[in-house]
């Protein structure tokens, strides 16, 4: 393997032991989630499945929770940017070449009822980034072996009209330094300047390491006792209508503010992530 391909996999929202309340939340905020998966590496979760990409509230439940506690190390809220591959060991194999490797390769699976009712197993595999190489939160790659499980067209209508993230904000006084890892991973050429830091594209998606002060300019709140260092703050979200939004924002009497053709949900209780919904 020559060269890595940033693509936006999916991201992942730790929502630790709330995940009848995250789910409740993200419901109310308009999208379809799938209905609770259990992992069989302890994990439980539920998605939100867009186009090319998707949205994971990942958490534990009071049985299972002791199951992977490296994954309850990160912040709650946004904290996992995830790249898709169709060859987590050949990614591994590249990453041993660098210093960014982390694991090996982990295989594991979740139950999951189709829309037609038939089971079957979502199968993965993932290769991890060095953890101490992504400050405030995960970063690995995964290898759907079974992506017919995942995106399912039934699976993709959401209320809110949400067709794919396609913007993910990562926050730090040194956006320059936030940013390096993944420079590292995919090559610096693919790192651009924007208006207060960088930014990489990923697919559908764009990737962008901002300045505090320029986080606040775009609307994106901090979070708690910040404190300088790399943070995953906010996704962008494209949607079919604005007022599709704006309908599900109001009928669950979700507070919301509206500029620059953007309406902005957050930061969301407990979870440190803004949200910003445009067509």
């Amino acid at each position: 393997m020559s060269e890595l391909i940033p693509v936006l996999d999916h991201v992942v929202i730790n929502v630790a032991d709330q995940l009848d309340e995250a789910s409740a939340l993200f419901r109310r905020l308009g999208f379809q989630l799938s209905e609770r998966g259990h992992h069989s590496l302890g994990s439980s979760n539920h998605l939100a499945v867009f186009n090319q990409n998707y949205l994971e509230l990942l958490g534990w439940e009071n049985d299972r929770g002791t199951l992977r506690q490296d994954l309850w190390q990160s912040p709650r809220g946004l904290s996992g940017l995830v790249w898709k591959t169709d060859d987590a060991d050949a990614v591994w194999q590249h990453l041993q070449q660098t210093d960014l490797a982390g694991d090996p390769p982990a295989a594991f699976f979740r139950p999951v009822t189709l829309p037609d009712g038939r089971q079957q197993e979502a199968r993965f595999r993932t290769t991890q980034l060095r953890a101490d190489r992504v400050p405030g939160g995960r970063s690995f790659f995964c290898q759907h072996l079974t992506p017919e499980a995942v995106w399912q067209p039934a699976w993709q209508q959401h209320a809110n009209g949400v067709t794919d993230i396609d913007r993910f904000v990562i926050v730090a006084d040194r956006p320059d330094d936030a940013a390096t890892v993944y420079g590292q991973l995919f090559s610096a050429q693919q790192l651009q300047p924007i208006s207060g830091g960088l930014r990489l594209q990923a697919g559908v998606a764009e990737i962008q390491f901002i300045t505090p002060n320029q986080a606040q300019r775009d609307g994106v709140a901090l979070p708690t006792h910040y404190d300088g260092s790399p943070r995953m703050t906010a996704l962008g979200l494209k949607t079919r209508s604005r007022e599709a939004v704006r309908t599900q924002l109001k009928r669950n009497d979700i507070a919301f503010s509206e500029r620059d053709g953007e309406i902005e949900v957050g930061p969301l209780a407990g979870l440190e992530t803004t949200l910003f919904f445009h067509q």
